[in-house]
């Protein structure tokens, strides 16, 4: 039995310690930081983002690539750790801080990727400058990765230059390289972004009419790319890249939803109806800009005919986590239309045309596909172009709506 005055002693260490405690781990600081995630090449990839408290006192962050603002809200503190999870995706950033710095590590566990990171408060400028640009890179650019190889992948540069300052993307056949927010230095091109799936940076020489750069994914990938300006340049059309193969005239498939029921077309819910069938993963940026298309889309329309399905292809190494995914992307998005694991512990493209025989390949992700009440396939389309791809995006909703549309009132 310890006596009172130890009980005392005791009662008044602990404040001390609860106390010296409380300023050792001061809370970071409100306001912009700088973050950096190691690259290949001894290179840095920035971003921005601000720490605020809401209207409840609770932190969260915003994080700022061009136009685009990801709200972020699971931050936990501990001591002096902090965890730092991504809306709907599963990496996550933990480390150690301090009121004006955070070093740790982005982390993907599905993956096994682990890439170092490191931000410091005060400091809102992306990239440093040191030289004045000597040229402007608006406009359209006709671009090659991994150039003077077999079946070079296309891209195409989509550009806006203010002073020193630059937004836009690389569009591909297999959906855009997300918001990326740059500079040019000189002669030096500088774009990156951080989603909290996707961590993307391009550097490249520039001039009026070329690029020639590296293009680094995370520390995992990099390849190299070049460039030429060309205002006339698009890329194939993305409703004929992905087709039946001879023989076949209807897709047909049996996936199990989250309650493990199988769910195929053949399902009373989809008969007589336009059903639009999402290939997707829930691990994929330009799936989750379709995603919200799509849930949107339902939303104004609620007097059309039409179905909408989604088959995930998870990278998550059990099943359990693939489900788990699954059901983060519904609640976050507000998904009410059924997702279906079609495939998890691998996103392998191959092995994803292994499940839907019928077609040439699934090229990418997301790949849609349109049927008509009769439960004929009538497009494919490869891709998705999000909101960073500007006048891309807004055409494209037109086309959906009008294609959609008209395929209901028939």
């Amino acid at each position: 039995m310890r006596t009172s005055l130890e009980l005392v002693v005791l009662t008044l260490l602990s404040i001390i310690v609860y106390s010296c405690g409380q300023r050792q781990f001061g809370m970071p600081s409100e306001g912009f930081w700088l973050a950096e995630l190691e690259v290949q090449d001894s290179k840095v990839l920035p971003f921005n983002f601000e720490f605020i408290k809401n209207d409840e006192g609770k932190f969260e962050i915003k994080i700022h690539n061009a136009d685009e603002i990801i709200q972020v809200e699971e931050i936990t503190f501990k001591y002096d750790s902090i965890i730092i999870k991504m809306p709907v995706f599963e990496g996550y950033i933990a480390g150690k801080f301090t009121e004006t710095m955070i070093v740790g590590e982005f982390i993907k566990e599905s993956l096994d990727r682990v890439v170092p990171f490191r931000a410091i408060f005060g400091r809102k400028e992306r990239f440093r400058v040191k030289k004045r640009p000597n040229v402007n890179v608006s406009g359209n650019w006709e671009t090659e990765f991994n150039p003077n190889t077999v079946d070079a992948p296309m891209g195409q540069g989509i550009f806006t230059q203010n002073g020193k300052f630059v937004s836009g993307t690389y569009r591909t056949t297999t959906g855009d390289k997300r918001f990326l927010d740059g500079v040019v230095d000189g002669d030096s091109l500088k774009l990156s972004t951080f989603d909290g799936a996707r961590a993307f940076l391009f550097m490249a020489k520039v001039t009026d009419s070329t690029m020639k750069g590296t293009f680094f994914s995370g520390n995992h990938f990099k390849e190299p790319f070049v460039a030429n300006r060309n205002e006339s340049f698009e890329l194939p059309n993305e409703d004929t890249l992905t087709y039946l193969k001879p023989g076949y005239d209807k897709l047909a498939f049996s996936f199990p939803d989250l309650m493990g029921n199988m769910v195929s077309l053949e399902n009373e819910r989809f008969n007589n109806k336009v059903i639009i069938v999402q290939v997707m993963g829930t691990w994929c940026p330009n799936c989750l800009d379709e995603t919200k298309f799509l849930v949107n889309y339902l939303e104004d329309n609620p007097n059309l005919d039409i179905e909408i399905v989604a088959l995930a292809f998870e990278y998550a190494k059990t099943k359990e986590g693939a489900y788990k995914s699954i059901k983060r992307l519904k609640k976050a998005i507000g998904v009410e239309y059924p997702i279906l694991l079609a495939q998890y512990a691998s996103s392998s493209k191959t092995r994803a045309g292994e499940k839907l025989p019928m077609l040439n390949h699934v090229l990418s992700y997301p790949t849609t596909i349109f049927i008509d009440k009769k439960g004929q396939v009538r497009r494919i389309h490869t891709g998705f172009n999000g909101p960073a791809t500007g006048d891309k995006h807004i055409n494209f909703k037109k086309e959906f709506d009008t294609f959609v549309t008209m395929l209901a009132i028939k």
